[in-house]
C-alpha cells in the first residue's frame, strides 16, 4: 500500500523546461506579429483625425457646389472665415479652389509635415465625391474619403 501512495506523490507537479520554452517561443512569435500591426493601427487612427477635422469644411464646399455650381476658392467663399482647424495631430488646414489640404503633426518622423489632400470630384452633376489619392501620406495610412 505504501508503494501505491509513494507513486502518487512522484507524479509530475509542474511544467518541464521544454514546455516553458515552447510557451515563451509562442508568445514571442505572437508579439512579433502583433506589434507592427498595432503600430500601423495607431498611425492610421492618428491620421484619421485629418478626415474628422476637415469634415465641416468638406460640408461647406459641398453646400457651395450645390447652391452655385462652383467650388469655393478659399475659406471666405466657403463661409468658414475665422474657424481654426487645429488639434493634436493636425497643424493646419488650407483650401484652394475646393481642394482641402490637411497638414499633419505629432505622429512620427515620416508622417509629420505631410499632407492629406481631399480633392473634390465634380464629374457627377448631383453631388461631390472626395478623393485622397494626391496625398503625401502612404496609402495604408490614408483615411477614407
Amino acid at each position: 500500500m505504501k508503494n501505491l501512495q509513494t507513486m502518487k506523490h512522484n507524479v509530475q507537479k509542474g511544467f518541464t523546461l521544454i514546455e516553458l520554452m515552447i510557451v515563451v517561443a509562442i508568445i514571442g512569435i505572437l508579439a512579433a506579429l502583433a506589434i507592427p500591426a498595432y503600430t500601423d493601427y495607431t498611425i492610421r487612427a492618428k491620421v484619421s483625425e485629418a478626415g474628422t477635422l476637415s469634415g465641416a469644411l468638406k460640408t461647406a464646399v459641398e453646400i457651395k457646389w450645390s447652391e452655385n455650381g462652383e467650388l469655393p476658392a478659399d475659406f471666405d467663399e466657403a463661409d468658414m472665415t475665422g474657424n481654426t482647424f487645429k488639434s493634436t495631430y493636425v497643424s493646419t488646414i488650407s483650401m484652394a479652389d475646393g481642394v482641402i489640404s490637411v497638414r499633419l503633426k505629432g505622429i512620427n518622423d515620416t508622417i509629420n509635415d505631410q499632407f492629406v489632400v481631399y480633392t473634390p470630384d465634380t464629374t457627377t452633376a448631383t453631388n461631390i465625391s472626395w478623393d485622397v489619392d494626391s496625398s503625401d501620406v502612404a496609402t495604408k495610412y490614408r483615411p477614407k474619403p
